[in-house]
């Protein structure tokens, strides 16, 4: 029966219970306002600090809507013989906050901020990451600047990396650059307002297309999960949506990649230990080898990336709605990325799942501590001053953050099951289309399609199968444990 009650589960103290009890310290310690109103007080770098002033160049970043910790922004130009040399630029979180401080020592803690869905605990307080570390729109700020040249076919040469003061004339959003972008709908605002704008993001969109071709050619594996996020109106969530992949996502990610393996290389060149991000090559190949022949494909006996993803895209085409659950086995056969300490004249594992043998993290430096790392003993290297780490204490952070990382994909998960089953308590006794995801000895379980949401069948279903289209009606929800139940 549907239920027109209202329901009320604090999902906020939820969030909080869920970061204490997967390791977490949610709230930052006392000394944190007196040390942040220091760091305030510091006068921002200038090129007289020996920044190389690119202010006049028509930055640009592309992030959520939501998105208040802006860590990167691009630039692009078309060179003479045909290449388009590519800027990005990564707000230098390490001028402020300095190693050994009370707010570094947290972020080593913390080493990630955390997505929960219903709030954000950020890594480092707000007044940093949403104000005087973050690439704000219209604000001179310090950067690491890492450059590159993109070839006809996608390859990137050229690479190198300093120090500069950067400005970002205009903050613009997936959503709206994505779609102008697929042509399916005007430019957004800003973009429409300023030509060379426009010619700059097509520019950029050019050599990120560029670059995905070459990755995939090599071997990138075309996964897609589904992610969704709360609908909020007024504060209050009243809906799930699925998160939208788009060119302009596409744009940043291959920036990102091409940005992380100039550094990774930046750092081998210059025989310098550092901490790394691999997937390794996988372990359970053979279990993907029998998942692909049950379906009709046969895989080589050593692992081979290109050779999966031509089966991920030919499951992908033949059936697009099981598609992400394909996706997810193939993700959790790979395992999870780690960080680890590559030293000099050591192999790197590389990244399976991005077709890229050299890759650390370097990008994000607002929200992840590995970031902050990279900066540091960029920065020394540089200077050429010693090595901010020893190589110990790079392990021990590379497994701190590795452990913590897998810490916050708990929260999120735990959390993105409570907002579901909060989203659906209302619709009790409503019918759903879903699809039959999994059958196990535990039972039966269903994803339905609009919205996307996962839960157990635990009325009828006998008989039913992985790959099954079914019609289930929403019986029960319960949000502090994450459960949703249905009957088909």
């Amino acid at each position: 029966m549907h239920s027109n009650h209202p329901f009320h589960f604090n999902l906020v103290a939820a969030a909080h219970a869920a970061m204490i009890e997967h390791g977490f310290q949610p709230d930052f310690p006392p000394g944190t306002d007196t040390e942040l109103a220091a760091i305030q007080a510091q006068p921002a770098l200038t090129a007289a600090d020996g920044l190389t002033d690119l202010r006049n160049l028509l930055w640009s970043s592309i992030d959520n809507d939501t998105s208040r910790d802006l860590d990167q922004i691009e630039w692009a130009e078309q060179l003479p013989d045909g290449r388009i040399r590519v800027l990005v630029g990564v707000a230098d979180v390490d001028a402020r906050v300095h190693k050994g401080t009370l707010l570094d020592t947290h972020a080593q803690s913390e080493t990630t901020s955390v997505y929960t869905g219903v709030t954000i605990y950020p890594m480092l307080p707000t007044a940093l990451s949403e104000g005087i570390t973050s690439l704000n729109e219209n604000e001179d700020r310090a950067a690491i600047v890492t450059e590159f040249s993109v070839d006809a076919d996608g390859t990137t040469t050229d690479g190198k990396v300093y120090r500069a003061l950067v400005h970002n004339r205009a903050q613009l959003a997936y959503p709206s650059v994505g779609a102008w972008l697929e042509g399916t709908a005007a430019a957004p605002p800003k973009v429409a307002a300023n030509a060379d704008l426009a010619a700059q993001l097509k520019l950029q969109d050019t050599a990120a297309q560029r670059m995905g071709g070459n990755r995939f050619q090599h071997g990138a594996l075309d996964l897609e999960t589904i992610e969704t996020h709360p609908v909020l109106v007024t504060d209050q969530i009243v809906g799930i949506a699925p998160v939208q992949k788009n060119r302009a996502t596409s744009l940043i990610e291959e920036f990102m990649i091409a940005a992380n393996g100039v550094i990774a290389r930046t750092f081998e060149q210059a025989g310098l230990a550092s901490i790394r991000r691999v997937v390794r090559t996988p372990k359970r190949w053979d279990r993907i080898v029998e998942l692909a022949k049950a379906k009709g494909y046969t895989l080589p006996a050593e692992p081979d990336s290109k050779a999966l993803n031509d089966v991920l895209l030919a499951e992908k085409q033949k059936d697009p709605d099981r598609f992400p659950d394909v996706s997810l086995t193939v993700i959790k056969l790979l395992g999870p990325g780690e960080y680890i300490l590559v030293k000099p004249n050591m192999p790197s594992p590389g990244h399976f799942g991005l077709a890229v043998q050299d890759y650390t993290h370097s990008t994000a430096p607002n929200r992840r501590f590995p970031d902050v790392i990279t900066q540091r003993l960029l920065k020394a290297w540089l200077t050429k001053q010693p090595a901010s780490y020893s190589d110990d204490q790079l392990d021990a952070i590379a497994q701190r953050c590795t452990l913590m990382e897998d810490g916050a994909r708990k929260v999120e998960r735990d959390m993105q099951k409570r907002i579901a089953a909060v989203v659906l308590h209302p619709h009790i006794g409503q019918s759903y289309p879903a699809i039959v995801t999994g059958v196990n000895n535990y039972g039966t379980f269903v994803r339905t399609l609009d919205p996307h949401v996962d839960g157990k069948v635990v009325q009828g279903g006998k008989g039913l199968d992985v790959g099954d289209r079914v019609t289930v009606k929403l019986v029960s929800t319960d949000p502090q444990r994450g459960f949703i139940d249905f009957a088909a």
